[in-house]
């Protein structure tokens, strides 16, 4: 932790600013999320699919330098958001001279990896309402899901007004509470029966 510390750069940025790809530019290396959220886009000739987000304690950036491919994403701060970063050269040394910190970081990347396959698995051939119910459980924090509906509508791949009929489902069901920007979830368990149902 100490070799980590002494090479990570803290970096500030306000709402709705490029943090790398994009207007950003490529901005290679490794980004550790410290405060604030992250949305990870990809944009399409149909307009932006949101395709992640990261939120503190979340790393992002360091599959591509490991691949040594460009990250085929964008990424922006969802709020007022601190991230740590890491140049590749700075990555490159750390996991050359520190294996025991080496094989924690291959442990991380591949429950990264098993997470995000896990939820494409999950998406495949449900119903919307399914959709939504696991991705509200799987984004929630302390019972709540901060996040616009245009957001989720572009983690989902849906029109926000097909978002919004089933939101408004789910809250008739008694099962989320909806807020600006912000979904609670009342019934997590009866969330869960939907997801799987």
């Amino acid at each position: 932790m100490t070799a980590l510390a002494d090479r990570i750069t803290p970096t500030r940025f306000r709402r709705d600013e490029p943090v790398f790809g994009g207007a950003a530019g490529d901005r290679p290396g490794v980004w550790i999320v410290r405060s604030g959220h992250v949305e990870l886009g990809v944009a399409t000739p149909r307009g932006g699919v949101v395709i992640g987000l990261r939120r503190p304690g979340d790393v992002e950036g360091d599959i591509p330098l490991l691949l040594g491919i460009p990250t085929p994403y964008s990424a922006r701060a969802l709020a007022d958001t601190v991230c740590l970063y890491l140049s590749p050269t700075a990555f490159e040394e750390l996991l050359g001279r520190h294996p025991a910190l080496a094989r924690r970081w291959l442990s991380s990347v591949a429950q990264r990896l098993a997470t995000s396959h896990g939820r494409l698995i999950s998406l495949l051939g449900r119903p919307l309402v399914a959709q939504l119910a696991g991705l509200l459980v799987d984004e929630s924090e302390d019972g709540t899901v901060e996040l616009p509906q245009r957001t989720l509508a572009a983690m989902l791949g849906v029109a926000r007004p097909s978002l919004n009929k089933v939101l408004k489902e789910l809250e008739r069901r008694g099962l989320v509470a909806l807020g600006y920007a912000s979904i609670r979830l009342l019934d997590e368990d009866g969330l869960r029966g939907v997801a799987d149902g």
